[in-house]
């Protein structure tokens, strides 16, 4: 099978011609609309190609479900050797195609549809790599015989910090997006009684994807433990608050503070031990002014602890600010 790219972009090329946008203005290498010929003729989004010699390709609609649903061609045949997506649509698609066993290690996945949705080609590159997904540069021409590039790893830990709003939960979603398995751990209250939290508890259920399995528990040292797949906690502040709330921190009662911090030393020490992925999302609590109450000070002092006994135990850990990552580094 021969598969070469004439084109990798959106519809319009990148730069969009006319755009005003900062990604556009960032393009250093043009990219043509996308044009993939396989063996000389040219392939669709939504269709399948086997070759004489069995090789098979899918050139993945962009309106495709999930990965979870029928695609055209024939599916049921194993992996297939190529798969063309557009991963910064739905990425989540490429985790569900995982999951199906339409895409392993061996698959060849490139990306095709690029434009300025990534907001750089340093950040296409980082999501990319997360994802397992190749970019190619126009006029490329894949050689199926070739082994495909190792997938890397996933850190076994991953802690990102943030303020309110600072995109650090998307940052979390979008790093697990394209695996097969993910259970999402929601550890706040479901909202019950208060429409509003319900109305941010709905709209963090509709975002992630329909094959991720979500748990709603405290017992995070628990579930650190058993989990089946890489785990996704969303967040440590919500957990510290409930916890607090369990021991009866808030009003002091005796050995209730003691308790929670017994509480913390399990999650740290399950935390180490971690055997599947992990990413966690926690609040950078040391950023504002003093808090005015004492119930204010405790959860701070509680969380700002755990925050940092955590990054002692954590492979890659950030800060996200207005949506964009910093890395901390030891």
């Amino acid at each position: 099978m021969r598969v070469l790219f004439e084109g990798t972009a959106g519809p319009y090329g990148l730069p969009v011609p006319g755009c005003p946008c900062a990604p556009c203005a960032r393009v250093a290498v043009p990219r043509k609309p996308a044009l993939v010929l396989v063996d000389g003729r040219p392939v669709l989004p939504g269709e399948t190609v086997v070759t004489a010699g069995g090789r098979r390709l899918l050139y993945a609609a962009p309106d495709a479900a999930s990965g979870d649903g029928p695609c055209d061609g024939p599916c049921d045949a194993g992996p297939f050797d190529v798969v063309l997506i557009d991963v910064l649509d739905r990425p989540e698609r490429l985790g569900g195609l995982r999951r199906r066993g339409l895409v392993t290690g061996r698959t060849h996945v490139v990306a095709v549809g690029i434009d300025h949705r990534a907001p750089s080609e340093a950040e296409l590159g980082r999501r990319l790599a997360l994802w397992g997904v190749r970019a190619v540069p126009d006029g490329t021409v894949l050689d199926t015989d070739e082994d495909t590039p190792a997938r890397p790893c996933l850190p076994r830990r991953s802690l990102l910090l943030g303020g309110s709003r600072s995109g650090k939960s998307a940052e979390a979603e979008l790093r697990l997006l394209a695996e097969p398995e993910v259970v999402y751990v929601a550890t706040g209250p479901s909202g019950d009684g208060d429409p509003e939290w319900r109305e941010r508890v709905r709209a963090h259920r509709e975002r992630r994807p329909a094959h991720w399995s979500t748990v709603e528990s405290t017992d995070v040292a628990g579930l650190l433990g058993s989990a089946p797949a890489p785990l996704l906690i969303d967040g440590l502040g919500t957990w510290v608050a409930a916890v607090l709330d369990e021991c009866g921190a808030w009003e002091g009662g005796p050995g209730a503070l003691a308790r929670a911090e017994e509480r913390c030393d399990e999650l740290v020490a399950a935390w180490r031990r971690a055997r599947r992925p992990v990413v966690a999302v926690s609040d950078e609590v040391g950023l504002g002014v003093v808090p005015a109450t004492a119930g204010g000070r405790l959860f701070r002092d509680v969380l700002g602890r755990l925050n940092q006994r955590l990054a002692a135990e954590t492979e890659d850990v950030a800060l996200v600010v207005a949506g964009r990552l910093l890395p901390l580094p030891l």
